[in-house]
């Protein structure tokens, strides 16, 4: 694909259909959705969610929250495409004061700050600035928080708020130079369209280090998979930052400002933080010890091709398939164990189309006879780094990093 224009009239019908479609529809969700449901396997509490297919723009997902919108996408999904399906993609907000609609007429960026020319940029200029295209996994810096022993505070998910696409927009390096940052610029905080609920909440924004901003692989993206965003997941403009956890990912990106200090406000300095301890791990119940924010994603893997708990008929070559990713790194290896991590052997790896996106694996296990088999998945990235064995353990339910054994019957 080498150009991807949006027509006026298209956007503004897809404006004009996405308002009706959110507006108003928490009261209707919350009766309809629970004809269905799916069993997470969650430890520690209720493991039950409901599932629903009555979000614009998104097919069938597991229900964590309908204000503001949390759906996760079943595991099913990654095991049929490499790239997480749009209307299948996970959502995540942080406030309940979401966009409904878009006027992409008046849609503007503002970008200002300790810049030499503070700009408003409409969206039709963004569609001409210069673009790049990658695939990047995003994923919430809680998933799997649900898995957490013991159980911490916070939304309850299983291992689907995660997705990979290919996501195409303008490097934010292109938009940070045309407005010049002055020297002494030390990070660039970028702001939202989602708003508090309560008066006096502070407002949702992130900031990067001024050189991670301008990497030139950070972007503002317009595109997902080759189509427009869907608003539940940021259209218009929304930024990507691969490799690290998608708390930066802002959706409906309304403000780029650039700072002469380290970012002080809350959702830097309060939220978000892990022990800075290695792999974020301290003791269940420990409060007193140093953190910082959360950034860069670390290896993981997943079996898809069969579910943890199903019982399958018997074949003494049982075929796995699953996805890895490298964090921030590629991934170099996925190794397979079916004897309870005594001996592993190596899968076999599929397409890299980018470091920071998701690689198939495959493999063959041998089943000597009928009964419970527990097959596990261990990737390791190119900087060396392989999933441990034993899961850590934050009081934020943060940054999940351990091997996922999956457990079958076969009779």
């Amino acid at each position: 694909m080498d150009r991807l224009d949006f027509h006026e009239a298209r956007a503004v019908s897809r404006r004009r259909l996405l308002a009706a479609g959110i507006a108003g529809g928490g009261a209707m969700l919350a009766g309809r959705a629970l004809g269905a449901d799916v069993d997470l396997r969650l430890p520690g509490g209720p493991s039950r969610r409901a599932m629903t297919s009555d979000f614009p723009q998104k097919g069938a997902m597991i229900l964590q929250r309908v204000r503001p919108a949390l759906l996760e996408t079943p595991m099913e999904v990654f095991q049929q495409s490499l790239y997480t399906p749009n209307d299948r993609f996970f959502v995540r907000w942080h406030w309940g004061d979401l966009p409904t609609s878009i006027d992409v007429e008046t849609y503007r960026i503002r970008v200002g700050g300790h810049v030499e020319r503070p700009l408003s940029i409409s969206l039709a200029q963004l569609l001409r600035m210069p673009r790049v295209e990658l695939a990047a996994v995003n994923q919430c810096s809680g998933n799997s928080r649900g898995l957490f022993q013991p159980r911490v505070p916070g939304a309850q998910w299983g291992h689907g708020a995660m997705g990979n696409a290919k996501w195409m927009g303008v490097p934010l390096r292109h938009v940070l130079d045309l407005a010049g940052v002055r020297g002494g610029g030390v990070a660039v905080r970028i702001g939202a369209m989602d708003k508090p609920l309560v008066a006096g909440a502070p407002d949702f924004e992130k900031s990067l280090g001024v050189d991670h901003a301008r990497d030139g692989e950070v972007m503002l993206a317009f595109a997902m998979n080759g189509e427009q965003l869907p608003l539940l997941n940021g259209f218009p403009v929304r930024l990507v930052v691969p490799g690290w956890f998608s708390t930066y990912w802002m959706k409906t990106v309304d403000t780029i400002e650039v700072l002469p200090a380290p970012d002080d406000r809350y959702w830097m300095a309060k939220a978000y933080k892990i022990p800075t301890a290695p792999r974020a791990n301290v003791v269940p119940g420990s409060k007193d010890f140093s953190s910082e924010p959360i950034n860069r994603m670390i290896p993981r893997s997943w079996i898809t091709s069969v579910a943890d708990g199903a019982t399958y008929g018997y074949d003494p070559v049982l075929p796995i398939e699953g996805i890895a990713m490298g964090g921030d790194r590629g991934v170099a290896r996925v190794d397979i164990s079916a004897t309870g991590g005594r001996t592993w052997e190596p899968a076999t790896l599929g397409r890299e189309d980018d470091r920071y996106g998701f690689r198939r694996f495959t493999a063959r296990v041998n089943v000597p006879r009928p009964g419970r088999v527990k097959v596990m998945a261990r990737c390791t990235n190119t900087q060396g780094e392989t999933q441990p064995m034993e899961a850590n353990w934050n009081p934020g339910g943060y940054m999940r990093n351990c091997v996922e054994p999956v457990i079958v019957r076969l009779s």
